[in-house]
């Protein structure tokens, strides 16, 4: 079972605003794109980055691909696991 901490960010409502979103939205969508970013950094597995989204694997890779993030990493990284394989 995960354990959670929870964290305060304060957001200016008029970001809230601007954005035409509710505040339960927004922190969705922040955590959507954090995971993303920490993923794509390969600093969390898609497997830790879908949990931290809130998603399962599946809808973590298709939210992946809209944003052009690839699983698959760059083609140095794909040379490199190769070699060492």
């Amino acid at each position: 079972m995960n354990q959670y901490v929870n964290v305060t960010v304060p957001v200016p409502e008029g970001v809230l605003l601007s954005l035409r979103v509710e505040g339960d939205e927004f922190a969705a969508q922040m955590k959507a794109l954090t995971a993303l970013k920490l993923c794509e950094q390969r600093k969390l597995s898609i497997g830790q980055s879908a949990v931290f989204a809130g998603m399962d694997e599946a809808s973590f890779i298709k939210f992946l691909g809209q944003n052009n993030v690839s699983i698959f990493g760059s083609a140095s990284e794909i040379k490199e696991d190769y070699c060492n394989a």
